[in-house]
This record gives structure tokens, sequence and C-alpha cells, in this order.
């Protein structure tokens, strides 16, 4: 009998282990394309209408290429707020929010929230689809219980979540192109407080997500990278041919260098991840706090909270208007709200606590997920004390040239305890919009489009011309 009882015992954590990394059942995933989207979301509004139906990819008005301001091109861009929302009626709206909005309107004299209706108008194309349905039943987590064992490429992995690490992997491998040029992107830090100075930055960046392409089966058989990245600096003086190339893998530390002009050397950076200060940038950023999210999943326990009906930001067009002046859309203490869009959204909810034997500035983490996109559009960090520290926001759109998928490029980091803010991958005072690449197009031939582009030896040729 103890034999036995030893044997069902094992048997039994087997199966547990088993249900922790299984994908869906096939009536499950049947549901993707009926009651759910193509990408996992309810397709049905909420009960009171605040929230519509999914609509689908809306295309811009006539006369739309790239190179025009996109915001002047979308059917809803002379809609007028429903409200606003500030000091004065926070506490009334409170149940819609997050914890960092709350701090926000609450302690940043002036500042509000403009709620927009909702459009949920995200495109979805058809090998998105198809791709996504596969992997709702193919797609595991490894046995570590946080890395990604396999995904079709091209798909969002996990369109029914059982987990955090699941809807967290969705955000890794959401929707969009498979490559990014910014000719003169820009950056913003506030000033500190009771001064006026800003700090404006100017690069170029090439960014390329392997696990996009559609002529690629398998995330694995990419080698597990979640991307490649190589920027470099024209402006302050400060970091003027300064220079960054970088592998970042989902399942291992990213392989990374750094050019320094004055000392005409690439260093590798074997360190620079997670909560490490963002070099240049005066201490208001962390590493892994680019783009929003930009790290391996393994340091902290992520608790899937389920879904909640969300004021975040949606067709952020404003925060994508390269002709705009830089001096009207930065306040010295927040974003100027005209330039920014909030409608109720539903989203997942994933909580984040620093695991045992790991560190971090941020020991606490509540992450904000997008149903209709994956985009994470919000994130609360708390210090260690467990106290609201900071907002990070991003800030999605449409991209019609890549089938009009939701796509969260810019971004803030909002330090409410310190009073500064940090405004990264935009476009806004560069004078030219963000370019974006899909298989067929002319760049695809580019050679950053290849792995071996993102090499030290690449930053220093480019570096030293």
């Amino acid at each position: 009998m103890k034999r036995l009882a030893v044997l069902m015992s094992c048997i039994a954590a087997a199966l547990i282990g088993a249900r922790a990394s299984a994908a869906v059942t096939p009536q499950e995933a049947d549901k993707l394309g009926k009651e759910l989207t193509p990408f996992g979301a309810e397709k049905a509004g909420n009960a009171d209408g605040t929230i519509p139906a999914y609509e689908g990819n809306e295309p811009p008005l006539p006369g739309w290429e790239f190179g025009k301001v996109r915001k002047e091109y979308w059917k809803y861009k002379d809609e007028k707020p429903l409200f606003s929302i500030d000091a004065s009626n926070v506490d009334k709206y409170a149940a819609h929010l997050t914890d960092a909005q709350i701090t926000a309107l609450k302690t940043v004299k002036g500042y509000r929230m403009d709620v927009y209706p909702t459009h949920r108008n995200c495109g979805i194309t058809p090998v998105y689809a198809e791709r996504t349905k596969v992997n709702a039943t193919e797609a595991k987590i490894g046995a570590d219980g946080w890395s990604l064992e396999h995904a079709k490429a091209s798909g969002v992995p996990f369109p029914i979540p059982k987990s955090g690490i699941e809807v967290m992997y969705n955000v890794k491998l959401r929707p969009q192109a498979i490559g990014a040029i910014y000719n003169d992107g820009t950056s913003v830090i506030s000033p500190r407080p009771g001064t006026s100075e800003f700090t404006w930055y100017q690069w170029y960046l090439l960014q390329y997500w392997p696990t996009k392409r559609a002529d690629r089966q398998n995330v694995e058989e990419e080698g597990n990278v979640d991307f490649f990245v190589f920027y470099n600096y024209s402006k302050p003086a400060a970091l003027a041919g300064q220079g960054f190339v970088g592998t970042i893998w989902q399942n291992k530390d990213p392989e990374q260098y750094y050019y320094f002009p004055g000392q005409r050397r690439v260093r590798r950076l074997p360190t620079y991840v997670f909560d490490t200060p963002l070099i240049g940038f005066e201490n208001q950023y962390l590493v892994d706090e680019q783009a929003g999210f930009w790290m391996t999943l393994d340091r902290y326990e992520w608790k899937l909270l389920g879904k909640k009906e969300v004021y975040v930001g949606a067709n952020d067009f404003g925060m994508w208007d390269y002709k705009a002046d830089p001096k009207v859309v930065f306040d010295k203490t927040f974003v100027n709200p005209a330039y920014r869009r909030y409608e109720l959204r539903r989203v997942w909810v994933v909580d984040a606590h620093i695991k045992s034997g790991f560190r971090h500035l941020a020991p606490h983490r509540t992450y904000y997920v997008d149903e209709d996109s994956w985009n994470m559009v919000e994130l609360t960090d708390y210090d260690k004390d467990d106290k609201v520290w900071k907002n990070v926001v991003t800030w999605p759109a449409p991209i019609w040239e890549v089938g009009g998928l939701c796509t969260a490029m810019p971004f803030m980091m909002w330090d409410l305890q310190g009073g500064r803010y940090v405004v990264d991958w935009m476009s806004i005072g560069g004078g030219k919009d963000i370019q974006w690449v899909k298989l067929g197009d002319p760049e695809f031939k580019q050679p950053w489009l290849k792995p071996d582009f993102y090499t030290a030896e690449t930053l220093r040729s480019l570096s030293e011309r």
C-alpha cells in the first residue's frame, strides 16, 4: 500500500506539472474567432456599453501615406473628451484607475486625465490569427516555470492565458512589425524640481524582431531571441557619438556592447540588466523599463489577477506626432494632457513580486495589459516599502502599414516620489516619423534585418566613421 501511495503521489505531481505548462484544450481554442477575437479578447462589449464590441482594423482617411502625420488621418481625430479626471473627482473613478494613476492625480498639481470614447480598432492579420490559434493548443512554458519552451513565430503564444507568466510572454511576442527605424528618435527628461531645464536627446535606432516574421516557423528555432537593437546618439553633447548594440534573449541575460568615443573603445556590458540605471539618463531610468518591458522573466513571481476595466492609453496619436512642438507637449511636471488619450479598456492584470534570492529597486510591480493588442499599457512600480514609486505608461496606436496592428513604442517613466519623468522612444521634436518594416518591403533585404548585424564589430565600424 505504501508503494502504491508513493506511486499515486508521483503521478499526481506529474499531472499537476503538466497542467502548469500545458496549452488550452481544442474546445477552448475553438472560441477564438467566435466569442473571442483571434487574439483572445472578448468580442462583446461590457454591460453598460462603455466598452463597445470589437470593431477591428479601420483604415486611415483617404490621402494618408507614410510621412504624413498619422493623427490627421484618423477617423475620430475631432472627438472631444467625455470627461476629465483630476484631483477633485479622482475618488469617483478610482475603481477604474491604477494605484499609480491615483497617486499622480492626487499629488501632481494641475494634472488631469482626459477620457474619450473607446474604439477597439486594433488590426489582426490573417497570419497572426492562424498562428495564434495553433499556439493556443501547442505553446508551452518550460519545466523551470518561466522560460518559453515552444511557440509559433508571428503569433500570440497564449491567447487564452491561465497564468501571469503566459500573459507576460504575450507581451513579449505581441503582434507588430518585424522591424523599426528611428531616423531621428527623441527622448526627454523633465527638469529637477524647482528648476526649468529639460534634458533633450536625439538618436538613430534600428530594432529587429525575428519572432514576428511570418516566414519563420517556431520561436525557439530563432534561438529564443526577443529582439535585436542598435542605436547611437547625436544629442546631447555629453552623449554624442556613444552607441549601443544588443541581442536581447528571452531565456538568458542579453549580449550587449557600448561604444565610448572618448576611449574609442567598445565595451561589453555583462551586468547591464534589470534595475541598472540607463547610461546617460541621470539615474532616472532603469534598463528593464526600456520600452516599458525589457527583461527575462526569471526574477519575479507572476500572479494573474484576472481582468479589469481601466482607463488606459489607446489611439494615442498625439504622442506619435513628430511635428508637434516639444515645448508645448512637455510641461515641467507632466506631459500635456491634450496630447494624450485615455479610453476605458479591459486589461489583464498581473502582479509581480521579486523572488527570494533576488533584489530589485522595484520589488513589487503591477502590469496592465490590453486584451485587444497584448500591449503593456500601464505599470505601477512600488518601492521597498510597497509605496507607489513610478507610473510607467505606453502610448499605443494602430499602425496602418502593417495591417493596423496596435503598437506601443513611445512611453514614459514617471517618478512620482522624485517629481521627474522620462519620455523615450518617440519622434516628437525629431521631425521624422517612425518607419515600420514588414515582409516584402524594400527595406526588408537590408543587413540590419539579419542577426549578424548586431555585433561588437558592427558597433565599432559604424561608430568610428
